[in-house]
């Protein structure tokens, strides 16, 4: 758990300042689960410029409760979480000197989103929280107010939390949990997982992931994993020590993110990781005649694929299904040919080239251009997807036809304006796997939409 806060104060000199007004939301890596906001009386006079910054007066807190009359609360919903803050040394400064006044002493970990966003955001050229969601396209209300500010920082918390590929963040959290050392228990485990789609990640106590996976029901999926009896399962039930996730809700990118934190992570337990996860593939080949045709065979790095496949089974079944639905043959009968020599245009665009009608220097261009936008080869588009939630949405941005990456956004000037978009994408390296896990998914399922810029 996460204790994400925000405190306004008095000002005044170092040590000196006193709470006015404190927000904290407890968030559990995907949604707030419990917050608190109050103004508390500093019992000392406010400076003006701080009166002028945040609108609150010294009348306003008169009759607010006093700092030892929250501090309960406060103690209580920040118990077994990490602090986290815009600015956290500040803050968990401030807070600190609050409890030592009352002879209490108050330790917490802390996570500070003024670090992690220079670190996972550097190309951004102010990192005050204001210009900065404002740069993301990240709502804010209520500025220089703790419970707008604490939220606004929810809000980054979350993206920064989305944009650490390398999992940082997390791996502090289990860090964390490690020291409390109480280990769940695999039902407790498994009770505390959504039953959505996403991506998981189980961790031993060492604090490595030892397996990744996705799921269109992330916990049927690891209790699938904690009472299986394979040997795989059976070393995954002894070495958990947590399970970590990040809903996707759109399946598409949850399939990009585990074929590319396999890469980064390489995770004891997941398959012996090969340079693709597509064996087979159907590729364009010249016949004798000199006619571009299909042709099935294992994945050949050195030809550039129609598309790839996990397995045989799969490439066998795609290539039936493009040869009975498509065919520039006028043949039709003759199903073998179909398959062997023909590319798959709608009927209405058959000109023969299969009865000599064409030449294959026409044909071979056609088919060519085809491909190209089949492929989205040199197109700058936006596939949006389904989000996390009913509000929200997922997009995968594609420039001059190379995947960049994907990001979450829930108000459409997000995704119309590409220069808030870049910001809110999570950088993923293109290859074959993207390129071919993108155009898998978009054959086989609807719901999703393509925009063009």
């Amino acid at each position: 758990m996460y204790a994400i806060l925000d405190i306004e104060t008095t000002g005044g000199q170092f040590n000196e300042e006193g709470i006015t007004e404190i927000a904290i939301y407890k968030f559990d890596g995907h949604e707030i689960v419990d917050q608190f906001i109050s103004l508390v009386n500093p019992e000392k006079p406010i400076q003006p410029f701080v009166v002028k910054l945040t609108g609150i007066n010294n009348a306003m807190l008169r009759t607010a409760p006093k700092f030892h009359e929250v501090a309960k609360r406060i103690v209580e919903i920040t118990q077994d979480c990490i602090l986290v803050a815009h600015n956290a040394v500040f803050d968990y400064r401030i807070l600190r000197t609050e409890f030592r006044r009352l002879g209490y002493k108050f330790e917490s970990h802390t996570i500070c989103t003024v670090e992690l966003a220079q670190k996972l955001l550097p190309e951004q050229p102010s990192y005050s929280l204001g210009k900065l969601v404002r740069a993301l396209g990240i709502p804010m209300a209520d500025r220089h107010r703790a419970s707008g500010d604490a939220l606004a920082t929810v809000k980054l918390f979350k993206m920064l939390l989305e944009k650490d590929i390398d999992k940082e963040i997390v791996k502090e959290f289990i860090k964390f949990e490690i020291e409390k050392g109480i280990a769940p228990k695999l039902l407790d485990i498994v009770e505390s997982l959504p039953s959505k789609t996403g991506i998981y990640y189980i961790h031993n106590e060492k604090n490595e992931i030892i397996y990744i996976g996705k799921s269109r029901n992330i916990r049927k999926r690891i209790n699938q994993h904690f009472t299986g009896t394979t040997g795989k399962c059976k070393r995954i039930q002894a070495e958990v020590f947590a399970v970590t996730f990040d809903e996707t809700g759109s399946e598409l990118v949850a399939m990009l993110k585990e074929s590319e934190e396999i890469k980064v992570h390489k995770p004891v337990y997941n398959r012996a990781l090969k340079k693709t996860i597509f064996t087979w593939g159907i590729y364009l080949d010249k016949n004798p005649d000199g006619y571009l045709a299909l042709k099935m065979q294992k994945t050949d790095t050195r030809k550039k694929e129609v598309t790839l496949f996990a397995s045989q089974q799969q490439a066998q079944s795609e290539l039936f299904k493009i040869t009975e639905k498509y065919t520039l043959c006028q043949k039709i009968n003759h199903l073998e040919e179909v398959k062997t020599n023909c590319f798959p245009f709608q009927l209405k665009q058959c000109n023969g080239a299969c009865i000599g009608q064409e030449n294959a220097d026409e044909y071979n261009l056609r088919v060519t251009e085809f491909m190209e936008k089949e492929q989205f080869q040199g197109q700058n588009i936006v596939i949006s997807d389904r989000g996390r939630t009913i509000n929200e949405r997922s997009a995968i941005l594609i420039e001059n036809g190379i995947y960049q990456g994907y990001c979450f956004y829930d108000l459409n000037y997000q995704i119309n304006n590409v220069a808030i978009l870049r910001n809110l994408i999570i950088p993923m390296p293109a290859n074959r796997d993207t390129k071919n896990i993108i155009h898998y998914y978009l054959k086989r399922n609807k719901g999703h939409k393509i925009i063009s810029f």
